[in-house]
């Protein structure tokens, strides 16, 4: 293969630049004087670490096959999602071992999910079961963790990094919380009520995150005290994942929630579940039906109860943007390089690295085109979906 040079922007850094990228490599990137000719962008692909599904592909199934994943993995990329932590939710815990040794089973047998799935969230089955706090999830599945099954779950994954979410009131979370640790589990707080003692605590022991803040809790809080305030009061200790949609987060939670935490410990999530990126209607997931509206919310038939998104990965980005009132730019590192941070995941652009990164060419403040390259190959965006359009909301 030759060598192809690009001569952009960088969306991190705001400098020019040329990359240089031959063989699936990147082999220099260079800053420049010269400006790019045109509103040429280069940024890393975005990273999820909360996908319960894509592209018409549930990884809930226990039977899901390595052409399935790949499919899946296959929207993700084109929709500018570089890799994944493929997410688990809530089911009795022989199956979710299961399942989780058959994911990973699967990905060894394919370099390509090994690059499109960079590890495991874990959203269960350590969490709450109180009505509101439980969310979608089963509350009869629910249960408290023991040191057999925090070693079983980092066994099952081998040394792939697990992103796992707890409820710290729950009997045995916060001493488990400090064996996860130890494991290189990253644990996260999520579908929670812990008092403000107890998040402090968990986060001593070794919390290190939460997950989609403002989701997975009542619609109604106490005003005086309740989970979020309890969460922006360690807010130099946590990063918070948020889903950017503009419906699981409202716009002024969303720009708070900004307001509050340090930039570096926000990123971006669609919680997507396997209709994302499919047109709105009603889908089967696992053994029940649900229904993707216009907004791209999933929902059970019948109910507003958020079931998930079916939103795409680039367009949650640029709505972000949007909803904080600040250059798309701005917002790409919390989608990209902020969760590689809190994983412990290398996806900086640089030399010697696979040439997997988004190129924009803007037209406007949140217009444009985008290409995703994927180990040095340009890959064609689905139909209709290449055109970055401003959401307004």
């Amino acid at each position: 293969m030759h060598e192809e040079t690009i001569h952009a922007w960088h969306a991190l850094t705001r400098e020019a630049v040329r990359l240089r990228h031959k063989d699936g490599k990147i082999v220099g990137l260079d800053t420049v004087s010269e400006k790019p000719k045109k509103n040429l962008w280069i940024a890393p692909a975005l990273l999820e670490l909360q996908v319960n599904g894509y592209g018409g592909v549930d990884w809930q199934n226990l039977k899901i096959t390595a052409e399935e994943l790949q499919r899946g993995v296959e929207r993700l990329h084109r929709d500018a999602c570089g890799a994944q932590l493929l997410t688990l939710v809530t089911r009795p815990w022989p199956e979710m071992i299961a399942l989780l040794k058959r994911i990973v089973a699967l990905r060894s047998e394919s370099p390509y999910l090994k690059a499109g799935i960079a590890g495991f969230h874990i959203e269960g089955p350590f969490m709450s079961p109180e009505h509101g706090f439980v969310g979608a999830h089963n509350p009869e599945w629910m249960e408290s963790p023991t040191p057999e099954k925090i070693h079983a779950l980092r066994d099952a994954a081998g040394d792939l990094p697990i992103l796992l979410t707890v409820a710290p009131e729950r009997d045995g979370v916060l001493e488990n919380i400090a064996l996860a640790t130890r494991l290189g589990i990253r644990i996260s707080l999520g579908h929670t009520n812990a008092s403000l003692d107890t998040v402090r605590a968990a986060v001593e022991m070794g919390a290190v995150a939460y997950t989609h803040l403002g989701n997975g809790i009542p619609q109604q809080l106490d005003r005086h005290d309740n989970i979020v305030w309890r969460v922006f009061e360690h807010a130099k200790h946590l990063t918070v994942g948020v889903i950017p949609d503009r419906v699981h987060v409202s716009p002024l939670l969303f720009r708070t929630i900004h307001r509050v935490m340090p930039p570096e410990h926000i990123y971006y999530t669609t919680d997507a579940v396997s209709p994302a990126g499919m047109p709105p209607g009603r889908y089967r997931l696992g053994t029940k039906e649900f229904d993707v509206g216009e907004d791209q919310v999933v929902r059970e038939p019948g109910r507003q109860n958020f079931s998930g998104s079916a939103a795409r990965c680039i367009e949650v980005l640029f709505r972000a943007a949007e909803m904080a009132g600040c250059p798309w730019q701005e917002a790409w590192g919390k989608y990209s390089t902020n969760p590689a941070r809190l994983m412990g995941i290398d996806w900086e652009l640089r030399a010697g690295k696979d040439a997997t990164f988004c190129m924009l060419e803007m037209d406007g403040a949140y217009t444009g085109q985008y290409t995703m390259v994927l180990r040095g190959e340009k890959l064609k965006p689905l139909p209709a979906k290449a055109r970055l359009e401003g959401a307004g909301f």
